[in-house]
């Protein structure tokens, strides 16, 4: 009996059970889209955590320490530096908004800051964006199961899209939150007990940067190869965890400012802590298996599959599926709210009866898994596919949303102005010009050329605000 198989088997159909039966508690669309502002610090630090330890932050990071050793913990860490300033500013001025104009999405801020073209422009750019990053989760579910059974990618990341649209679909975030609760405990249970017999079957931290097989900057901390490598994810996953739209909404079902500023920032301290464990196990994978692996999606579950017991191996593995599952339904909420809320109600049926859209989220939550697939086998790996997705988010959306928060002058011109000069920079750079100067890094200079941009239309003379967010 494939005691790993069996273990997964178990943990998809209780976290369907789960979700399905919190589905009773969505009665309306408020409850779908913003948990009816009913999350305290508990539930929305669970909710924010599922949301940010995904693939990325366990396959991604270990494939990432493989090959670079301890300075892979930037990857996650850059997200809890993001988060924690997040918690302390943008997250508190935001739901102050969204409780008192009723906001459900980050598409109804931006409208009301500045008008229903901005709206519409980055309720495309989210859908299409989160769409890849979606894509990275199911690439590590799909990793997990072909590690454990060999199934192919396409065959793994529809069970992985089966097993969270069917949860999510049902109970939105107020059912999510509850299921993320679960997933959190399976997850932090997994890692937290596989951590000792890892280190000790190293020799310790020592015994694994002092391994023949590690590379000379194995135990650096600051080390980096360039952009995307080390220190530097400060400057793509940071930003990304300020403005991020998903998780904007996600605080939006906060029950007070209170419970934002505690909820997420313990999520930051959290996942500033977190990011060590996967770290560790992909540096121990590159000191105990012999052979180098090609593929960075494998490392990790290659690794607790063949170099623990087997009771812990499977434990571990269930935790790694369950956070690609949790990260899986924050990316449909992103999804199906924009489609619904910013796409659907806003321009195809402005009177749309609270019931109709709750629907057509549900239908967009379907759709959006399907098309999750399709490009999971299409992209390489996780965190190609999440380098896409944050890039995308900051260099549209940073300059916006902080620049209407606490530039009174911002307005409409000044913030499409700034769109189209960081997405037009970013892929230029990176088409154009990282390859012959890989140091150029083309989310920084796509970040600046935004920032001029909407700097340049409100310093014009007879430039206006349309209307003051604050």
């Amino acid at each position: 009996m494939n005691i790993h198989l069996v273990l997964l088997i178990v943990y998809s159909v209780g976290v369907v059970a789960l979700g399905i039966w919190t589905s009773r508690l969505v009665r309306q669309s408020s409850d779908f889209f913003v948990g009816g502002r009913s999350l305290g610090p508990g539930l929305l630090l669970a909710s924010m955590l599922a949301a940010n330890i995904g693939a990325g932050s366990t396959v991604g990071a270990a494939g990432k320490a493989y090959e670079e050793g301890i300075s892979a913990w930037w990857w996650v860490g850059s997200a809890g530096i993001g988060s924690l300033i997040f918690a302390v500013t943008v997250a508190p001025a935001l739901w102050r908004l969204a409780a008192k104009h009723d906001f459900y999405t980050t598409g109804d801020y931006l409208e009301f800051r500045y008008g229903v073209r901005v709206r519409t422009v980055i309720a495309i750019v989210v859908c299409l964006g989160s769409l890849t990053v979606l894509a990275g989760q199911l690439i590590a579910g799909a990793a997990i199961l072909n590690v454990v059974v060999g199934t192919p990618r396409w065959a793994g990341a529809l069970v992985g899209a089966g097993v969270m649209t069917i949860y999510f679909a049902a109970g939105g975030l107020l059912g999510s939150a509850w299921v993320n609760t679960l997933q959190l405990i399976v997850m932090l249970t997994g890692f937290l007990a596989a951590l000792p017999f890892v280190l000790t079957s190293a020799g310790g931290f020592d015994g694994i940067t002092q391994s023949p097989a590690a590379p000379a900057w194995f135990g650096d901390f600051f080390y980096s190869s360039g952009p995307l490598s080390g220190w530097t994810f400060l400057v793509l996953t940071g930003p990304s965890f300020i403005i991020s739209p998903g998780l904007i909404q996600k605080a939006y079902g906060a029950r007070s400012v209170s419970a934002v500023r505690i909820g997420i920032g313990l999520n930051a301290i959290i996942l500033m802590l977190f990011a060590f464990l996967p770290v560790i196990f992909g540096m121990a994978a590159r000191t105990e298996i012999p052979d180098y692996i090609l593929d960075p999606n494998a490392v990790l579950p290659t690794f607790l599959l063949t170099q623990l017991p087997v009771w812990l191996g499977a434990l571990a593995l269930a935790a790694v599926f369950s956070t690609e599952v949790d990260t899986c339904d924050a990316i449909l909420f992103m999804f199906s709210t924009s489609v619904s809320k910013d796409i659907y109600k806003r321009h195809l049926r402005p009177k749309a009866s609270d019931r109709e859209l709750l629907l057509v989220a549900r239908l967009a939550a379907v759709a959006g898994g399907a098309a999750g697939v399709v490009l999971s086998i299409v992209l390489a790996t996780v965190i190609g596919a999440l380098t896409i997705f944050y890039s995308v988010i900051v260099a549209s959306l940073f300059v916006p949303i902080l620049g209407g928060l606490y530039v009174r002058r911002a307005n409409e011109r000044a913030a499409l102005a700034s769109i189209a000069a960081g997405l037009i920079t970013l892929f230029a750079v990176r088409i154009a010009v990282s390859p012959t100067f890989p140091w150029i890094d083309p989310l920084v200079t796509a970040l600046i050329a935004a920032a001029v941009a909407f700097t340049i239309v409100i310093v014009r003379p007879g430039s206006a605000p349309r209307r003051l967010g604050t």
